[in-house]
C-alpha cells in the first residue's frame, strides 16, 4: 500500500470536495470503532479512506468500469448503477492506491449493500459511513448513540433496517445482499 499520507492526497485530487470531506469523517468514526471493538485501525484507517475512492466516476460510467474490470453486475446494480462504487472502489483501491488486502478491499466492496458473514472490519466500514459526522438525516442521532452503546451485530442490525427503509420510501430496488446480510444477524443472534 501507498503510505496513508500519499493515499489521502491522491484521493483529495480525485474526489470533490465534499466527498472527500466525507471520506475523511468515515475514517473519524471508524476508527472510534475499531478502537472500541478491538479491530486493527491501520486496516480501517485505508478502508475508511478509500471506500468511497471510484466516486471519481460519474454515475452514468459506472457500468462501463466495472465491465472493464470484470465485475459482476447483478439486475439491482444495473438499475441503480452507483451501487458500483463499492465493488469497483477494492478495484481501484488495488489500481491506484496499491491496496493489496482483501479484509481491506472487502471492506471496500461491502460498505453499501452489505453482505451475509461480513467480517468486523466490514461492519465497521458500513456503518461508520451512515454515522460519519457530515451525516444530517432523521435517525443518524440513534445510530450514534448505538456507536457508543450497542454490539456490533446490534448496529448492523439497526444499520441494515435503517437503509432499507429509506430505500422503500424512495420506491427503490433492495438489494438481495442488504436483506441477506440482516437476515444471516438475525438468525445468527436467535441461534445463540
Amino acid at each position: 500500500m501507498l503510505p496513508f499520507d500519499e493515499c489521502k492526497n491522491i484521493l483529495k485530487g480525485r474526489l470533490n470536495a465534499h466527498r472527500y470531506e466525507h471520506s475523511l469523517g468515515v475514517v473519524e468514526s471508524a476508527l472510534m470503532l475499531a478502537k472500541r471493538f478491538g479491530v486493527d485501525e491501520e486496516k480501517t484507517r485505508y478502508a475508511a479512506l478509500l471506500h468511497d475512492c471510484a466516486r471519481e466516476y460519474p454515475t452514468d460510467e459506472m457500468i462501463n468500469e466495472a465491465h472493464r474490470r470484470g465485475i459482476r453486475i447483478d439486475r439491482v446494480e444495473e438499475s441503480m448503477p452507483l451501487l458500483l462504487h463499492a465493488p469497483l472502489g477494492a478495484a481501484r483501491a488495488a489500481e491506484v492506491y496499491e491496496v493489496r488486502d482483501i479484509a481491506i478491499e472487502q471492506a471496500i466492496s461491502s460498505h453499501t449493500v452489505g453482505r451475509p458473514l461480513m467480517s468486523p472490519l466490514e461492519k465497521i466500514i458500513y456503518f461508520a459511513d451512515m454515522i460519519e459526522p457530515g451525516r444530517d438525516y432523521d435517525g443518524v442521532e440513534e445510530l450514534r448513540e448505538l456507536s457508543r452503546t450497542a454490539t456490533l451485530d446490534e448496529m448492523m442490525l439497526a444499520g441494515l433496517s435503517q437503509s432499507i427503509m429509506f430505500v422503500l420510501s424512495k420506491g427503490g430496488l433492495i438489494h438481495p445482499s442488504t436483506v441477506e446480510a440482516r437476515n444471516r444477524i438475525l438468525s445468527d443472534a436467535k441461534g445463540r
